[in-house]
């Protein structure tokens, strides 16, 4: 039997560099044609209306929460349905995270949602949970975190973080960053934990 030239989809199908070239530039135009619209979609870029971007607490404890790798148990994202609704409370909108870099939406869950924890509990019971959580909760499989008690904020981190995030559209003014310091001044990784847990998903009423 003569052999013959590869031709059409075998040409593409046994030749490795084609192959790569063609899968890769499949994936581009698919990102692109997916990605490119959001940015211009006024619901995924608008902030929701009572949106504030993080204080300079709560914005410490935002980047511990993100440090000891809690989106790993915890996703930040209420989906649409009633089983969540009825749980969590109101589905999660885009508008309530445009200040968040990066977002903590999530879909692992071995502990709860957390987007609408805030306000849900007091600062003292997020702060026993967070030292032990077997203290309130004695099945719960979550790590303590004794050490955040004792773990002091760098207050000279915190102007710079800022200018970061207004670089990227978080709207803080001159004044809030020259008292971003003094603001975390004297506070410990716990009360700056606390304080990004309990704004979490208060924008929405």
């Amino acid at each position: 039997m003569a052999n013959h030239a590869p031709a059409g989809h075998e040409k593409i199908e046994t030749s490795n560099f084609l192959m790569i070239v063609l899968v890769l530039l499949t994936v581009a135009v698919g990102g692109l044609v997916e990605i490119v619209p959001l940015f211009f979609q006024r619901s995924t870029t608008q902030p929701v209306e009572g949106l504030k971007p993080y204080t300079a607490l709560q914005l410490a404890g935002r980047d511990v929460y993100v440090r000891e790798g809690c989106y790993n148990c915890h996703s930040q994202m209420v989906r649409p349905f009633r089983a969540e609704t009825l749980r969590y409370g109101p589905y999660s909108k885009a508008g309530e995270f445009v200040y968040d870099r990066p977002f903590q939406w999530g879909s692992k869950r071995t502990g709860p949602d957390l987007h609408r924890v805030g306000g849900k509990y007091s600062d003292e019971w997020h702060r026993i949970h967070l030292i032990n959580p077997r203290d309130l909760v004695p099945e719960s499989n979550m790590p303590a975190y004794p050490w955040l008690e004792t773990a002091a904020v760098d207050p000279a981190q915190m102007p710079t973080k800022l200018k970061v995030l207004r670089t990227l559209g978080a709207p803080y003014s001159d004044d809030e960053i020259a008292k971003a310091g003094d603001e975390v001044k004297g506070k410990t990784e716990l009360d700056a934990v606390v304080a990004y847990l309990q704004v979490l998903g208060t924008a929405v009423k």
